[in-house]
């Protein structure tokens, strides 16, 4: 089972290899993107030392850019490696998907090749995993997904941890490895596209020849590009569009021309692209497709100006990032989620309870007659008591202001059923779960809990939350319930978990100790959680062992 602080981690990293991609966006030329690529694997990777080859139009690499020690960047930025000696380093070793290592205990017969290298002499590692100075490990970069036309190569060395990356550290270098590929091919399309622009501008007698540049470097883009009208009445209207995007949006030249990027937008990125489009630069959106899915695409504006006019249109390039955001929503769900049961974990139950609940206790309703001073201009008492003039109540909590549009949580009273609905906090613990474990094995335990976790699952409503908080501890979070309800729930979720799990040919029992609690404003997370907790213990000493008893 994975330690509780694993999925911070995760999500740490996460972060910072998405901001080391984020920074990818932000270099404006093509050496910009090369130094950027480099720095990034030092300030968002982890390693002490980066360096970028470059494949050369010849077909040699060349160290473009170097980060982490000045005195080797000055030393070998510029030399050349032989693609030979390349292609042989990228077989040896050992393959981690699409990442290359090559321990040093294979890549001593590779001091005396072509490749220009920098390393310090180091003792030998003291453990399995420890990284030796003679280590060396490789990125390929490829100019297109899935393809095999090598861009260049990442190669990164000195861990900070001292160690070799384990599962973890190589899927987010291969990520940064992608995604820089993509940022310096872009860079590269960049350049071209402006310089046929500034030829296209400079060059009035060579127009028919600058026309044909830009129209192949448009037409046959991998990437989608479009030129859309800038002002008049229609402002956005593509002008043009490559058959890269047509293939991207499922739409032929013909029909989309009959739109803007503003019909295609999904509704909630209208305001991205309106910015985008009226300031020039990147946003990542949504864009429809005929199909009416939606497509995840990065969309880079260029102002295009006319001396004599000003700005006349805009030169977008549409790039599918589709598969990354994805990956992101992926790993951000393994982040929240708990490995073994696909449940939420307890940090991901925490954030839920946290937004349903503030700092500021529920007050009780208002009057009748504090009621008519807020319908009929009162303003000091409606502010007072959380009323407005068209009925709303809603009370401010400390920080917001006085039409703070929170609602507020209040908890029913258990002795007293007077109707009123809150959010219940279950507090489930498996009972004979740790004899399961000792007899069987920690196999027959894991499928015990996957199992329960299934059961409560399909035992809840949409819109309900069941969470593992660790060990053979869930909580389940159900809004809109009286206390008798919530009792009930409790019995039937007991009912769910007490049935036989069958294991290997094996039946086992567990049964099931539960403690409602409720998130009320004016408590913290801790004391909700600790309030059913207390209650399941409670409940737990209450029960005879004859009914507890499971195995």
């Amino acid at each position: 089972m994975e330690a509780e602080s694993e999925p911070y981690v995760r999500l740490a990293t996460m972060r910072q290899l998405h901001q080391a991609v984020a920074d990818l966006n932000t270099a404006r030329s093509l050496a910009d993107t090369l130094q950027t690529v480099a720095d990034g694997i030092v300030e968002g990777l982890g390693y002490e030392l980066g360096c970028v080859n470059l494949v050369r139009p010849d077909g040699d690499l060349v160290i473009a850019a170097f980060a982490g020690n000045a005195a080797a960047e000055a030393l070998i930025t510029g030399r050349v490696g032989s693609r030979d000696s390349w292609e042989r380093r990228l077989s040896m070793g050992e393959a981690w998907d699409q990442l290359r290592f090559i321990p040093h205990t294979e890549g001593w017969v590779l001091l005396d090749d072509d490749v220009p290298q920098w390393h310090t002499e180091g003792p030998e590692p003291r453990f399995e995993d420890e990284w030796h100075p003679l280590d060396r490990l490789y990125a390929p970069m490829y100019a297109s997904a899935g393809g095999r036309d090598l861009l260049g190569v990442i190669s990164v060395d000195r861990p900070r941890n001292g160690r070799r990356p384990g599962a973890w550290g190589r899927e987010a270098l291969q990520m940064y490895a992608s995604q820089a590929a993509i940022a310096i091919s872009n860079a590269r399309l960049r350049a071209n596209m402006q310089r046929a622009l500034v030829r296209l501008e400079r060059e009035q007698q060579a127009l028919r020849a600058s026309e044909e540049s830009f129209r192949q470097a448009f037409e046959y883009a991998p990437s989608g590009m479009a030129i859309a009208e800038m002002g008049g009445d229609q402002q956005g209207r593509l002008l043009r569009t490559n058959d890269a995007l047509c293939r991207l949006l499922g739409r032929p030249v013909s029909v989309l021309r009959r739109y803007s990027f503003a019909d295609l937008v999904h509704p909630e990125d209208i305001g991205t692209l309106l910015r985008t489009s009226a300031e020039g630069g990147r946003a990542e959106l949504r864009l429809s497709r005929r199909d009416g899915t939606y497509l995840w695409v990065s969309l880079r504006n260029s102002v295009v100006a006319d001396t004599a006019d000003g700005p006349r249109f805009l030169l977008t390039h549409v790039e599918d990032i589709e598969e990354r955001k994805r990956h992101e929503l992926n790993l951000a769900h393994r982040a929240s989620h708990d490995a073994l049961t696909g449940l939420p974990n307890s940090a991901e139950l925490k954030s839920r309870l946290s937004a349903r609940i503030c700092e500021r206790p529920h007050s009780p309703a208002a009057t009748a007659i504090e009621a008519l001073d807020a319908a009929y201009g009162d303003v000091e008492s409606s502010l007072t008591h959380g009323y407005q003039a068209d009925g709303y109540e809603g009370e401010a909590i400390p920080g917001g202001g006085p039409f703070d549009h929170h609602v507020h949580t209040a908890a029913p009273d258990p002795a007293h059923d007077d109707g009123t609905k809150g959010l219940a906090v279950l507090f489930c613990d498996l009972d004979g779960f740790k004899s399961i474990n000792d007899r069987f094995g920690h196999h027959t335990g894991d499928a015990v809990l996957i199992e329960v976790a299934r059961r409560l699952s399909t035992c809840v409503r949409d819109g309900d939350t069941v969470a593992r908080l660790g060990g053979d501890e869930f909580v389940v979070l159900a809004d809109g319930l009286g206390a008798a309800d919530a009792a009930d729930l409790a019995v039937r979720l007991r009912n769910a978990i007490i049935p036989p799990i069958r294991v290997d040919g094996r039946a086992v029992r567990v049964g099931a100790s539960f403690g409602i609690g409720w998130a009320e404003c004016g408590m913290t997370v801790e004391e909700v959680l600790r309030s059913a907790d207390q209650r399941m213990y409670v409940e737990k000493r209450s029960r005879s062992k004859v009914h507890r008893r499971a195995g």
